[in-house]
C-alpha cells in the first residue's frame, strides 16, 4: 500500500502533506483495513526509496544496450527565476521495444549558456555510466563523430513547427484579435449566449459551443477560428438584433478565416504525427515536412496579399531550419520498408526547388547510408572478434591440458569453415534490401510497426536490422503533441519548486516514467 502511495504522489507530483488528508486516510483505510497512518516524512522516504530502485533497475538494463539518444527540455518554476533541465534517455531494448526513461532533472543556473547545458548533461552521463559505456569508447576507436556529427545533434522538429506556426499568425493577429473579442462578447452573459444560440439553432447549426484561444497555445487558436468559422452566418444574423455588438467579422475577413484554417490543418496534423509518443516516428517526419512544404508553396501563390505574406514568413523559417538536408529524417524514411527511397526521391524535389540540389542531396543521403552500414559492418566484426576471442580463452583455460589429435584436427575443419563463411557475398544487406520490392501492408490504413517489421527480419539482415534499430530509436521531437502546440513550456508548480533537488528529481522523474507505464 505504502508504494502504491508513492506511486500516486509521483504521477499526479502530489504534496507530501496530502497523506494527512482525511478523505485520503478514509479511502486506504477502506481498501485495506490494516493500513496505519504515516507521516509527510516516511511518504518522502518511500518516493526517494522507490526512486532510487528503479534507478538501480534502469542502470542495468542501460549496460544491455549499445546505443542511446538524448532529448533535453526546459521547465520554468511557476514563481521563482529558476530553470530546469530534464534529461530523457531514447534506446531500443533487446526485446526491440522503444525505451524512454527520464534520467535526470536538476537545476541550471543563470545565465544557461551553452557551455551550462552541456556540463549538466556531461554531469547526468557520468552519474549514469553512460560516458564511460558508449561516449568515451566510441569516440577514442573513431577519432571522429558518425557522418561528421549530423546525427549527434538533432533539431526538435516539433519547436520548428511551432516556429513557423507563431510567424506565421503574426502577420493576421488583427483577424485573430477581431474573432477573439466577438467570442469574448457572446460568453460574456447567458443572455447572449443564449440569444446566440436561438440564432444557430434557427440556422440549423450543429456546433453548439464557442471556443477561446489561449495565448500560448497555437492549436487552440486554430480550434477557435474553425469552430467561429462554422458559426459565420449566426454571427451576421445575431449582428444584427444585438446594436452594441461590434465585433462581427465582415465578410472579407470570414475569407481570411477560411484560408488561414485550411493552411493550420496541415501544421496541425503534422505535429500530432511528429510529436506521437506510442511509437517511433522519424520514419514518418519527412513526408509531413514534404506535406508542409507544399502547402507554404500554395500560399505563396494564393490571389490575397496577407496570405503570402503569411506564407513568405513561413518560408524563411522552413529554408533556416530545413534548408538543408536532415539525415535522421531521410535515412529513417529509406529505413521503413514500405517506401524505401521512394519518399526522399519524390519529396526532394519539391523541398529544394533546384533540381541539381535535389538530386545533389538524395545522392548524399544514399552515401550516408552506405557509410553509416559500413561502419556498423565493422563494429559487428570487431564484437563478434572480441566474442570469439572471449570463448578461445574460456575454453583453453579449461580444455588446453586434455587436448587430443581429434579436437585438433576438428579445429583445423572449423578454420577453414571459418574462413570460408567469412568470405563476403556478392550483395550487402543494404543492397538486398533496397533491390528488393517494397513492403505493400494490406490496407493503408492498417497499423504498421516499422520497428515489428525489421524484428521479423532481423535474421536476414542481422547487421542491417542492428542499424535501423539505432536509427529508429533517436527521437524526432522533444515533446509529446500536446506541449508542443504551446509557447510557454513546462511549468513547475509552487509545491514542487519549494522542495529540495533530490525530492523534485525523485517525484519528477518516476513521476514521468509511472505515467508511461499506466498509460
Amino acid at each position: 500500500m505504502r508504494e502504491i502511495i508513492s506511486i500516486v504522489v509521483m504521477v499526479h507530483e502530489l504534496p507530501f502533506s496530502i497523506i494527512e488528508d482525511e478523505v485520503w486516510m478514509w479511502a486506504f483505510q477502506y481498501a485495506n483495513s490494516e493500513f496505519k497512518k504515516i507521516s509527510q516524512k516516511i511518504v518522502r522516504s518511500d518516493c526517494l526509496a522507490l526512486h532510487e530502485a528503479e534507478k538501480k533497475q534502469l542502470k542495468t538494463l542501460l549496460k544491455t544496450i549499445s546505443n542511446i539518444s538524448l532529448t533535453t527540455d526546459m521547465w520554468k518554476s511557476s514563481h521563482q527565476v529558476v530553470e530546469y533541465m530534464v534529461i530523457t534517455g531514447h534506446f531500443m531494448d533487446v526485446g526491440w521495444n522503444h525505451q524512454k526513461e527520464v534520467l535526470s532533472f536538476m537545476k541550471v543556473p543563470a545565465p544557461r549558456r551553452g557551455i551550462d547545458v552541456a556540463d549538466a548533461i556531461f554531469k547526468c552521463l557520468k552519474a549514469w555510466g553512460i560516458e564511460e559505456k558508449n561516449l568515451k569508447e566510441n569516440l577514442s576507436l573513431r577519432r571522429k563523430l558518425v557522418l561528421n556529427g549530423d546525427l549527434f545533434h538533432v533539431r526538435c522538429c516539433s519547436h520548428i513547427l511551432n516556429l513557423l506556426v507563431e510567424d506565421g499568425l503574426d502577420k493576421i493577429k488583427d483577424v485573430i484579435q477581431n474573432v477573439r473579442e466577438s467570442v469574448k462578447y457572446i460568453n460574456h452573459n447567458d443572455s447572449r449566449l443564449k440569444a446566440f444560440c436561438d440564432v444557430a439553432e434557427q440556422k440549423h447549426l450543429k456546433e453548439r459551443k464557442l471556443i477561446i484561444d489561449c495565448p500560448t497555445r497555437w492549436n487552440s487558436a486554430f480550434q477557435m477560428l474553425s469552430t467561429t468559422l462554422k458559426f459565420k452566418t449566426a454571427f451576421s444574423t445575431y449582428s444584427e438584433r444585438d446594436p452594441h455588438y461590434t465585433y462581427a467579422p465582415l465578410h472579407e475577413d470570414w475569407e481570411k478565416v477560411q484560408k488561414v484554417c485550411t493552411l493550420l490543418e496541415v501544421f496541425n496534423v503534422a505535429t500530432h504525427v511528429i510529436s506521437g509518443n506510442e511509437y517511433p516516428i522519424a520514419n514518418l517526419c519527412l513526408a509531413e515536412v514534404w506535406r508542409v512544404k507544399q502547402v507554404i508553396d500554395n500560399a505563396l501563390e494564393d490571389t490575397t496579399f496577407f496570405m503570402r505574406e503569411m506564407a513568405g514568413s513561413m518560408r524563411v523559417k522552413f529554408d533556416k531550419y530545413w534548408g538543408e538536408c536532415n539525415m535522421l529524417m531521410s535515412i529513417a524514411s529509406v529505413l521503413d520498408p514500405r517506401c524505401k527511397f521512394h519518399v526522399v526521391n519524390i519529396c526532394f524535389p519539391l523541398i529544394y526547388k533546384s533540381k541539381e540540389i535535389a538530386m545533389e542531396n538524395i545522392e548524399k543521403v544514399r552515401n550516408s547510408l552506405q557509410q553509416l552500414y559500413d561502419e556498423h559492418v565493422t563494429l559487428s566484426i570487431n564484437e563478434s572478434s572480441l566474442n570469439e576471442m572471449n570463448d578461445i580463452g574460456i575454453n583453453s583455460s579449461t580444455t588446453s591440458a586434455s587436448k587430443s589429435s581429434i579436437v585438433i584436427g576438428f579445429d583445423q575443419i572449423m578454420n577453414i569453415v571459418r574462413a570460408n563463411e567469412a568470405t563476403p557475398p556478392v550483395n550487402s544487406e543494404l543492397e538486398d534490401y533496397l533491390k528488393e520490392n517494397v513492403y505493400i501492408p494490406e490496407t493503408s490504413n492498417s497499423y504498421f510497426s516499422v520497428l515489428e517489421w525489421w524484428r521479423n527480419n532481423s535474421l536476414k539482415y542481422k547487421v542491417l536490422s542492428k542499424m535501423a534499430g539505432d536509427i529508429l530509436a533517436i527521437p524526432i521531437s522533444t515533446v509529446v503533441s500536446e506541449s508542443t502546440f504551446s509557447a510557454k513550456g513546462r511549468v513547475i508548480d509552487e509545491y514542487c519548486s519549494k522542495l529540495n533537488e533530490e525530492s523534485i528529481e525523485a517525484l519528477i522523474c518516476r513521476g514521468i516514467d509511472f505515467a508511461i507505464i499506466i498509460i
